[in-house]
């Protein structure tokens, strides 16, 4: 056996995993804190606070009596109030029964309905609330454009565009006065494909004309993980520069080929700067069917390489407000929170592909492309993924956050609790179902390509 051969592979694994772990560790951690923190508001006393199941490597016991553990096994966690049976927070009948009304008042079963569903809920939210968070810092990190469109910096391109300038302010492009920064998009669209057009620009209290090329060349901004780009090897910063030998200008070039290949091979010619020289190879790839949500809440299925593209020029940007960054980053979040509903009853009508569903191995992957492109790729895809987790729990199947507020909501309605035997047969319904949601995810990871 080839050992030194398979280290990469193993390496790439191994770093895969790592990331699948960490990103993992975060996600679980703030959603058990959740738990935590607003069950202690409300009175309720956490036994443990788990990060990991099995074996436990370590642990330390604060002095409100919870014992803090990391355990060896990193696929999830746990917070186990008093009372509880289990990590699904199952009813230890025995012990609770045990308990005098002040301890009893301490216990997840014990404690009024308002403060049980209070930290029940808690879960879910804290994850939504990182995913809005971070979407919100991420925007006042990079900052919006803002009007005038203004040259900031210019990226590495292979064609000549010294005679455009940072601070130059764009008035008009072949011609057509620039608009408002919010009707870019369209104005661009709209634009000749060429490749340099005449720029008319202000610099230093002059207006002049110059060359540059089009405003949106098939410049690479992003590569999404696990698209058929990555597995070609391209990277943000690459410049195609012609499909199966034909030259393309613009980006809308490129979509249009990728569009008419109807999935078949593409030969792309690739520029990529570098510090010892500019580089020009060949990429092989074959677009893939995607399904994509649209604003009206449906999808539409295209043929994708899984790039974006953008200005050859970083705009002039501005700090926006707190307000504007929040409201962004709940914004980020409900289109999850919709897509990811509208797809799974998209998948359910058989509307589109039930491989769209993927499972840990998809998610691992995921992780490990994601973490490949960068800190900022990272930490976008852990709020992604947070806001899936959040989602998840509060599907009503017991054993999960969701099925628990069933049961409250029941409570509260009848004016009792389900009983101990309901309890324990509709848990054991949802452990299965939630096994047979695994195994058909698992086996997409697998049979999907």
């Amino acid at each position: 056996m080839d050992i030194i051969g398979l280290m990469p592979s193993f390496g790439g694994f191994l770093y895969t995993a790592a990331a699948f772990v960490v990103a993992l560790s975060v996600i679980v951690a703030v959603h058990e804190y959740g738990h935590y923190i607003v069950g202690r508001w409300s009175g309720i006393h956490a036994e443990v606070f788990s990060l990991g199941f099995g074996p436990v490597l370590f642990s330390r016991r604060d002095r409100h009596g919870t014992l803090w553990q990391v355990a060896a096994l990193p696929l999830g966690g746990y917070v186990k109030f008093l009372g509880d049976a289990d990590a699904a927070s199952g009813k230890d009948a025995a012990a609770v029964d045990a308990l005098d009304v002040r301890e009893r008042r301490r216990s997840m079963h014990g404690a009024p309905l308002w403060a049980r569903a209070a930290t029940v809920a808690a879960g879910p939210a804290f994850n939504f609330v990182l995913s809005f968070l971070v979407f919100a810092g991420v925007l006042l990190f990079r900052g919006v454009a803002s009007d005038p469109l203004t040259v900031s910096q210019i990226d590495p391109l292979p064609y000549e565009v010294q005679q455009l300038q940072p601070g130059d302010e764009v008035l008009s492009i072949a011609g057509k006065p620039t608009p408002a920064l919010s009707g870019l998009d369209g104005y661009i669209s709209a634009l000749p494909v060429e490749q340099t057009l005449p720029y008319e620009v202000r610099r230093g209290g002059d207006v002049r004309d110059v060359e540059a090329p089009h405003p949106y060349p098939p410049l690479i901004s992003t590569v999404a993980p696990g698209s058929a780009a990555m597995d070609a090897g391209l990277a943000p910063g690459d410049v195609i520069l012609a499909v199966d030998g034909d030259p393309i200008f613009a980006f809308s070039q490129l979509r249009d080929k990728v569009e008419a290949s109807d999935g078949g091979t593409l030969v792309l010619r690739v520029w990529r700067p570098g510090p010892e020289g500019d580089v020009i190879e060949d990429a092989t790839l074959a677009p893939r069917r995607v399904d994509l949500p649209t604003e009206t809440g449906g999808f539409e299925t295209r043929w994708l390489i899984g790039i974006t593209g953008g200005l050859f020029f970083d705009p002039a940007a501005e700090t926006p407000g707190i307000g504007t960054a929040l409201g962004y980053g709940v914004s980020q979040t409900w289109f999850i929170v919709k897509s990811s509903l509208s797809g799974m009853y998209h998948m359910a009508a058989g509307a589109i592909s039930s491989c769209n569903l993927r499972g840990p191995l998809g998610i691992a992957e995921t992780s490990g492309a994601a973490a490949s492109q960068g800190v900022a790729s990272f930490i976008w895809f852990i709020a992604v993924l947070s806001t899936a987790v959040g989602l998840l729990n509060l599907f009503p199947i017991p054993v999960l956050d969701g099925g628990h507020l069933v049961f409250h909501a029941y409570e509260a309605i009848s004016g009792r609790p389900p009983s101990d035997q309901a309890l324990k047969v509709l848990m054991g319904v949802g452990l299965a179902l939630l096994a047979g949601l695994m195994a058909f995810a698992l086996s997409n990871d697998l049979l999907c390509p």
